[in-house]
């Protein structure tokens, strides 16, 4: 058999970046193959064979390398199970040969990579990439085929003014040029596009968060929510238990709670596994919590479903079903919130996702160190928690350099 192994090759591309390579060694031969990535010396780990930590999308980047090493793998496999002996031209040759009718232009590629992830139920996603598309092409507004080298930092600052001009917000725009990067990733993996053409290294995504406008509640302002009387809106009712339930329980998002079971509570802790990152979580569960559990298992104790909340009516939805049951409450539960600002006479736009920023918001300004909350909150690095730290009012520093003196 062959051995495998990513390396970074010595010499440096015109462009200042240096190409990686998988090199198959095989009876003392060596091929290299061009995997079509690059990259500065200092942003791969040699040691390990892949990219280092903090290098731009180093995860995705690292999964596509070992996608690759896996089907190389497996031709080496496939052949010695058939009871032949590849040498490495005829490895190379079955590695590439995957490219041969793989749609070249970004369309074409574009649909594909829709039709994989609705089958493998990836809903969400799928409609996500779908919507970005029609907005993109809308843009182009030409029947001439598009090319990944076609997709240049001119072209999408162009397509951020469009954007822009159609009222898109900084989030709204943020996620279609992450889909555009994730489509122009996945092209690259496959060896649609060339890496040496990849816009994302000078058009960058991450300029959005710094324009976003994110307001974390101080704890006055969520006790308002909490002690909030709706006898005149009980229309309000489920949202304002949303919100609360979320910040309490160190700010589950909206799909972790819809997807909640009864069979998640076990004695005074909530065991569940969060979507997003897939990590498992346990939560002492809290008086306001406890609060809105007595309540909804009273009040739909015999409602017919699994779930806590009575978001999913039905223990028998599709994927599809699912998300569109959770866009429709979604939306519902963020206008809800509108008005229950107005009605906690709170001045800041209140979404589902400002009960996961206030969380970590106040745990920090009590005192909680940036770790603990990263570990609550189910981070894997610090980075990301810092994000949902908003900067302490002047009103706190200056306090705090009072006491000083």
């Amino acid at each position: 058999m062959a051995t495998l192994k990513f390396i970074l090759k010595n010499k440096a591309h015109s462009t200042g970046l240096f190409p990686i390579y998988l090199r198959v060694t095989k009876d003392r031969k060596t091929k290299l193959l061009s995997t079509l990535y690059y990259c500065q010396k200092s942003e791969w780990n040699v040691n390990k064979s892949e990219f280092r930590k903090g290098t731009e999308d180093y995860a995705q980047r690292n999964a596509s390398l070992e996608k690759m090493k896996i089907r190389a793998e497996k031709i080496f496999t496939d052949a010695f199970g058939e009871g032949e002996d590849l040498s490495l031209d005829e490895f190379e040759s079955r590695f590439f040969e995957f490219k041969k009718d793989k749609k070249q232009d970004v369309e074409g590629f574009w649909d594909d990579r829709i039709s994989s992830l609705e089958e493998s139920k990836q809903t969400g996603n799928a409609r996500s990439y779908r919507d970005t598309k029609r907005s993109f092409f809308k843009f182009l507004g030409n029947d001439k085929k598009l090319f990944f080298k076609d997709i240049t930092v001119q072209l999408l600052n162009r397509y951020e003014v469009f954007l822009r001009s159609n009222n898109g917000t900084d989030g709204g725009i943020s996620v279609k040029m992450r889909n555009i990067r994730a489509l122009y990733n996945s092209a690259i993996q496959e060896g649609v596009a060339k890496q040496i053409n990849y816009p994302f290294n000078t058009y960058k995504i991450s300029k959005f968060k710094n324009a976003s406008n994110k307001r974390a509640l101080d704890a006055k302002d969520v006790e308002k929510i909490r002690e909030l009387k709706i006898i005149k809106n009980p229309q309000l009712t489920n949202s304002r238990n949303y919100f609360v339930f979320s910040y309490f329980t160190r700010g589950m998002n909206f799909y972790d709670m819809m997807m909640l079971k009864w069979e998640n509570i076990e004695g005074d802790k909530i065991n569940y596994v969060r979507r997003k990152t897939k990590g498992r979580f346990s939560i002492k569960i809290t008086e306001p919590v406890q609060e809105i559990l007595d309540y909804y298992k009273q009040k739909y104790s015999k409602k017919g479903t699994h779930y806590v909340f009575p978001i999913l009516l039905s223990n028998d939805l599709t994927p599809i079903q699912i998300e569109i049951r959770k866009d429709n409450v979604l939306k519902r539960y963020n206008r809800d919130l509108k008005k229950i600002a107005e009605l906690c006479e709170i001045d800041a736009k209140i979404t589902s996702y400002v009960a996961r920023h206030s969380f970590a918001t106040n745990l920090k300004e009590k005192g909680v160190s940036t770790d603990v909350i990263s570990e609550a909150m189910g981070h894997q690095n610090l980075a990301v928690t810092q994000a949902y730290l908003k900067e302490l009012e002047s009103s706190v520093i200056d306090d705090a350099v009072e006491k000083l003196l």
